[in-house]
């Protein structure tokens, strides 16, 4: 699909170099499929990768004890996503087998009432879309329900940018669990070779998304995001030191690594000859274990 979540706890793996560390996940696991409704092949995908990043795993079930999910017998339009989400690893977690399948009906239902995007039986969405929309979704329902904890209201114009969102460089007041697992924060700096002034403007992200290139892994994408590109022609960077136009140097950088990083990979590339987007079909390589080059 496209996506991959590395941290502590996650499963690891690559095309030629399979090592899935078995050992850090609990006892008695659970490897349970998601039954398929329609094309949510893309939303089975990303809910397998989330129940097993045991953090976040771990704070759902928290949230079913502490709602006491388990005990209602609430219809969906009486839960939010964050609830349906809960009670389908929950629902995984207590199963006496350890394979089988569940079917994620409840999940999909709200997710449909919530959002038009994700209706219709034959629908298609980008599993880094989707991601995307899920974790957000948990960060203003955790978030609202901080503030309902602390008796403070909610109203629409008070909620924080997205935390993926590019104008989102000051962070959120609410910082709440998805944040502490999933939040990084990226360095955008430029250098103008006029004056030689640097200038940088940070941003938090939930995500990385990187260039793919054929035959490459993704320790070598990573380098790739890092590198050092030239601002010339008719992309001259405006520096307020020299007040005009002047060529100068670009680079992205972690400057914070987030507990859980999660990483996705570009496999649709627009191709000017058709006016259409391509999927990329390259074989990535990726270790058990990432060790993130020193560019970032």
């Amino acid at each position: 699909m496209g996506n991959g979540i590395s941290g502590g706890g996650s499963l690891g793996g690559g095309h030629g170099n399979m090592g899935i560390s078995l050992s850090l996940l609990p006892e008695n696991e659970k490897f349970f499929g998601l039954e398929n409704f329609g094309n949510t092949c893309y939303c089975n995908s990303i809910l397998q990768v989330l129940y097993f990043c045991l953090p976040f795993r771990t704070h759902l079930l928290t949230h079913v004890q502490h709602k006491g999910l388990a005990k209602k017998k609430l219809d969906v339009k009486d839960k939010s996503l964050l609830d349906c989400m809960a009670e389908l690893f929950h629902k995984i977690s207590i199963q006496k087998k350890a394979v089988g399948y569940v079917t994620p009906k409840t999940f999909v239902t709200r997710l449909q009432r919530d959002n038009e995007m994700f209706r219709g039986p034959m629908h298609q969405v980008h599993t880094a879309l989707f991601l995307n929309y899920v974790l957000n979704a948990m960060c203003d329902q955790v978030e609202s329900e901080l503030k309902a904890a602390a008796g403070l209201s909610s109203p629409q114009s008070s909620v924080p940018p997205s935390p993926t969102s590019p104008s989102s460089a000051s962070p959120s007041p609410y910082k709440t669990w998805v944040h502490e697992i999933f939040e990084g924060i990226l360095t955008n700096e430029t250098k103008c070779l006029g004056c030689g002034t640097i200038t940088c403007r940070d941003e938090s992200f939930l995500d990385l998304s990187v260039e793919i290139d054929p035959h490459t892994s993704l320790t070598s994408c990573l380098k790739k995001f890092g590198a050092t590109e030239t601002l010339a022609g008719n992309d001259k960077f405006f520096c307020d030191t020299c007040d005009g136009l002047q060529n100068a140097q670009k680079r992205m950088h972690v400057k914070r690594i987030p507990h859980v990083l999660a990483v996705h990979l570009k496999r649709f590339k627009y191709m000017e000859e058709t006016q259409s987007f391509e999927k990329l079909f390259h074989r990535i390589l990726f270790p058990a274990e990432l060790k993130l080059p020193t560019v970032l």
